[in-house]
C-alpha cells in the first residue's frame, strides 16, 4: 500500500525552523508549500533544493500573515493547486528584544498580529478544507518562553507565545473531531537569527546558557522539524489540544 501524498503549508519557511520543517515534510514524499515574507531568494533556493533532491512537488509563495487576504489568496491558491490540504504549521514569527521602557505600542501590536493573529486567521481559513476532508493537523510553532519563568525583555513575544498555546487548545476544541491542533514549544534552537549583533557575546550566551541545558547544547532544527511531522502523522491520532515541550532539558 502507497503512502497517501500530503499537502503541507508550512508559514515562515524560507530559513530556520521553517525551512527544516519543510525539508522534513518533503523528505516523507509530501508536497511542500513554502512561504516567505520578505526572503525570496532563499525561498525560491529552497524549493529548488526539495523538488531536486526528493523528487516532490513544491509552491513557493510570498505571504504576510498579518493579511487576511493574503492568507485566502495563499490558501485559494493551494486548494487550485493540489485539490486539498493536509497539514498547517503556523511557524512565521518575530521577536524583538528591548528595555521594557523602550517598547512602543506599536511594535507590541505589531508582533501580536504576526505571532498571535496570523496563526489565528491562517487556521480559520484552511479548516473548512480540512473538514470537508474530515481530517487534518494544524501545528503551531510556540516557545518556551510562553509557558515558563518571565523575561521581561521579551514580554510581549513571552505573551504571543502564550496566547498562542491558549489558541491552540481553544481551536482543537472547536476543530474536533477531524482537525487535531497542538503546539510545539521549542527552547533554544541553533539558527541563523542572531541572537546579539556582537559575535563574542553570542558565543559567550550561546556556551553559558548551554549549562542550564541537560543536553548541554541547542537544538538543530532538524530535531524540532523531527518532533512536527511525528506531530502531524496517524502515529500521533490521539495527540490533540497539547502543547509539547522540547527544550532539551532546562
Amino acid at each position: 500500500m502507497e503512502k497517501e501524498q500530503r499537502v503541507v503549508i508550512v508559514t515562515g519557511s524560507s530559513r530556520g525552523i521553517g525551512a527544516a520543517i519543510a525539508e522534513k515534510f518533503a523528505s516523507l514524499g509530501d508536497s511542500v508549500v513554502i512561504l516567505y515574507h520578505q526572503n525570496k531568494e532563499k525561498a525560491l533556493l529552497l524549493k529548488q533544493e526539495l523538488e531536486a533532491k526528493y523528487s516532490v512537488q513544491t509552491l513557493c509563495m510570498a505571504c504576510d500573515v498579518t493579511s487576511e487576504d493574503n492568507i485566502k489568496e495563499v490558501v485559494q491558491n493551494v486548494i487550485k493547486t493540489f485539490g486539498r490540504i493536509d497539514v498547517l504549521v503556523n511557524n512565521a514569527g518575530i521577536d524583538q528584544s528591548s528595555f521594557v521602557s523602550e517598547k512602543t505600542k506599536e511594535d507590541f501590536i505589531q508582533l501580536l498580529d504576526v505571532n498571535l493573529i496570523g496563526p489565528f486567521l491562517f487556521s480559520r481559513a484552511v479548516a473548512p478544507f480540512m473538514q470537508e476532508q474530515k481530517k487534518g493537523s494544524i501545528i503551531n510553532i510556540s516557545s518556551t518562553n510562553g509557558m515558563g519563568d518571565g523575561h521581561p525583555m521579551s514580554l510581549e513575544y513571552d505573551a504571543s507565545k502564550a496566547g498562542l498555546n491558549s489558541l491552540t487548545k481553544n481551536l482543537a476544541k472547536e476543530y474536533a473531531p477531524y482537525i487535531r491542533v497542538n503546539a510545539l514549544a521549542p527552547g533554544w534552537v541553533k539558527t541563523d537569527m542572531a541572537i546579539c549583533e556582537d559575535k563574542e557575546v553570542e558565543a559567550l550566551f550561546i556556551k553559558e546558557e548551554s549549562k542550564n541545558i541537560f543536553l548541554q547544547r541547542f537544538a538543530e532544527p532538524s530535531e524540532i522539524a523531527s518532533t512536527v511531522s511525528f506531530l502531524a502523522s496517524s502515529a500521533a491520532s490521539y495527540i490533540n489540544g497539547t502543547i509539547i515541550r522540547i527544550d532539551g532539558g532546562y
